[in-house]
């Protein structure tokens, strides 16, 4: 037995995060980014498992809310000229409202359209039979017809064709990675060892993807209070250290 598996199709990335926002009545000047990029991303393997390309503005949208959630992550927020701190969100949340505008115009344009759709001018017919009897002409095609040009039409054919196979095809790669599961290798190495050096995370799995996971668990570690930075040894590598609970803490330094 099988099943199919139907989902919505929407006109482009912000279509679909204006959906989230909407369907779940968020703030759309204060987006849960981690909420939010979750249910992208799990939409965009949907769409790759029923085997739908997946246009470039999508990828782009989506490495756009990783990109906020680690900004948003860092401990030392930025800042701008004046030192008010900027929010990562601010420009998506630009691009989302006026998106906003336009498609409420879109709508009213295409009620406007549908309605002068329904109505037909008056024409004439003998022109109009004069229009398709001058298309319809295909002896007189073909009596101006040569190889010259029979050549030049090939060659356009072909130079289509050559364009058409080298445009790029974008595909969606799921990497056996969540930032859950990296939390929990972290924590599970940082209860046995107490402390490791990036260094040694890195040298664990070098792949460039594992790489970045691990990197956004850590700040979620050190943002829920269960782990904490220290300097390390070497050009730019820290170390990572389990929080210790304020109770162990006492009971260690309490005098017997």
């Amino acid at each position: 037995m099988t099943f199919e598996i139907k989902l919505p199709l929407f006109e482009g990335p912000f279509d679909l995060l204006l959906f989230f926002i909407e369907r779940d009545e968020l703030d759309i000047h204060d987006i849960p980014i981690s909420r939010i990029t979750g249910e992208f991303l799990f939409y965009l393997r949907k769409l790759e498992a029923i085997n739908i390309d997946l246009a470039s503005e999508f990828i782009l949208v989506a490495a756009t809310l990783m990109r906020i959630k680690a900004k948003m992550l860092l401990p030392r927020p930025e800042t701008d000229a004046q030192g008010n701190e900027i929010d990562p969100r601010d420009e998506l949340v630009r691009h989302l409202i006026e998106y906003r505008k336009y498609k409420s115009v879109i709508s009213e344009m295409s009620s406007l359209e549908e309605a002068r759709s329904g109505q037909e001018v008056r024409g004439s017919l003998a022109r109009e039979l004069e229009a398709i009897a001058a298309t319809s002409n295909v002896d007189a095609e073909l009596q101006d017809l040569d190889l010259y040009k029979l050549l030049k039409v090939y060659q356009r054919v072909m130079q289509r064709s050559d364009i058409a196979s080298r445009r790029p095809v974008h595909k969606v790669v799921q990497y056996p990675y969540t930032i859950s599961g990296q939390k929990e290798r972290l924590m599970s190495r940082l209860v046995a060892q107490g402390q490791l050096s990036f260094a040694e995370v890195i040298q664990a799995d070098p792949v460039r993807i594992a790489v970045i996971f691990n990197f956004l668990a850590i700040l979620e570690l050190v943002q829920a209070g269960q782990a904490t930075l220290h300097h390390g040894e070497g050009f730019n590598d820290f170390r990572i250290g389990k929080t210790v609970p304020e109770e162990a803490v006492a009971v260690s330094g309490k005098t017997l």
